[in-house]
């Protein structure tokens, strides 16, 4: 029997998806690509913004048309936050919450011997553990990703994460170090260590992230450990003098401001006002010039004014960016900002969208010149191409291979 994944949204969902192939995989289904015709069809959905929804449900419908009697399965945050929307659509056979995405193989087989539309959705702030951490891996060419955490204890007012991915749970310490062993051993150089929000690791369990690192810094062979979004609240002196010296810490920080206006902070209760953002960066790129420090913004939160909006340009544009994630706002369910008002046009929304990717085209040009002429470490990840420590991509010589750890001068 043929099975088809697609994934919507972010990394924690490629993990997700790959823990469920591998499931199906080692209960003999064929896994086909997402465009071939299949006997059941998995759609693992994102939630974050109201695109991710409508990405989700085109997904869903797409299924259906290639295969009009194949077996269509809802699963991840969408179904997580909105079962009963998802159940509504004639096409959708099986409703899957994160909650029971370890079951998904018992439940389609349920399914497919008995034929009956069925909503499995727990409740998330129940779940205790991070499961079936041995499975949770997944590769982006040459670089595995070690998915250690999940949920957030942060519930900021625009976001619905939370609510689809529950509350902190981290894998035990040393199991991480274990498979980032077992990772090394395999020859790898490279380990990004990813979660819902990285830096709330060991929150759960009596540990921190400060902690964790101290250990893989020891594991040979791994020579760069990458890390994923952080917040800055969440990052004392300790973590951050340790990121800005240990060399084997990749010089790459994904940091979330989301707005440079301090009414629209509080607002948004990030807890952090824009100085307080802007001194933390400081404190990275004057101990690590070469760092690439990434963020996100918000378009249009509701209230947003012009000239707070000017306020969080003008922020973006006196901080050394590397690169900008850029998102327009949109009502999520459950949250405090959704019952914000005055909501901002949808006009004004993509006018200001605009503005800040063209910013952000700006800011990655600049971050590359500044780099010209530096000498910077490299994993190739295929013939001709390698991604910087600092992750900028570059051009190599095809007479390496991919995986290789090579010295290169942009």
């Amino acid at each position: 029997m043929k099975v088809s994944f697609c994934t919507l949204g972010c990394r924690m969902n490629q993990f997700d998806t790959d823990l469920m192939r591998s499931r199906f995989l080692e209960s003999g289904y064929e896994v086909v690509d997402f465009e071939e015709p299949a006997d059941v069809y998995i759609i693992n959905t994102c939630t974050v913004t109201v695109g991710g929804d409508r990405s989700s449900r085109q997904a869903i419908y797409q299924a259906k048309r290639r295969n009009p009697e194949a077996v269509v399965v809802a699963t991840g945050c969408y179904a997580q936050v909105k079962p009963e929307e998802l159940s509504s659509l004639k096409e959708v056979d099986l409703v899957i919450g994160n909650t029971h995405k370890s079951e998904i193989l018992r439940l389609v087989e349920d399914f497919l011997e008995r034929r009956d539309k069925k909503v499995v959705v727990g409740e998330i702030f129940r779940e205790k553990e991070l499961e079936n951490f041995d499975l949770v891996l997944y590769f982006e060419e040459t670089r595995p990703f070690l998915k250690v955490q999940e949920g957030c204890n942060k519930f900021c007012t625009f976001c619905v994460i939370p609510f689809a991915r529950g509350k902190v749970r981290g894998a035990p310490k040393e199991k991480v170090v274990e498979q980032v062993r077992v990772l090394a051993e395999r020859g790898f150089k490279e380990v990004v260590l990813s979660g819902t929000q990285l830096s709330q690791y060991g929150w759960d369990i009596g540990s921190s992230l400060y902690e964790l690192l101290l250990d893989l810094l020891e594991v040979e062979g791994i020579e760069i450990i990458r890390l994923s979004s952080m917040h800055i609240k969440e990052m004392d002196r300790k973590l951050l003098e340790l990121i800005t010296t240990e060399r084997k810490i990749a010089p790459h920080f994904h940091l979330s401001l989301q707005s440079g206006s301090e009414r629209i902070l509080d607002l948004m209760e990030r807890g952090y006002t824009p100085e307080e953002f802007r001194k933390v960066v400081e404190f990275i790129l004057d101990r690590r010039p070469e760092s690439a420090v990434g963020t996100d913004i918000i378009a249009g939160f509701p209230t947003e004014s012009d000239e707070e909006f000017e306020e969080t340009l003008e922020f973006v544009r006196n901080i050394p960016f590397a690169y900008l994630h850029v998102f327009p706002y949109s009502d999520r369910p459950f949250t405090k900002a959704s019952r914000l008002k005055p909501k901002v046009p949808e006009r004004i929304k993509k006018e200001r969208v605009k503005v800040l990717r063209e910013l952000d085209q700006q800011k990655r040009k600049e971050f590359r010149e500044r780099n010209k002429g530096r000498k910077l470490r490299a994993i190739v990840l295929s013939e001709g191409r390698a991604l910087t420590e600092n992750y900028i991509e570059v051009k190599v010589s095809n007479e390496y291979k991919p995986g290789d750890l090579i010295e290169v001068v942009l």
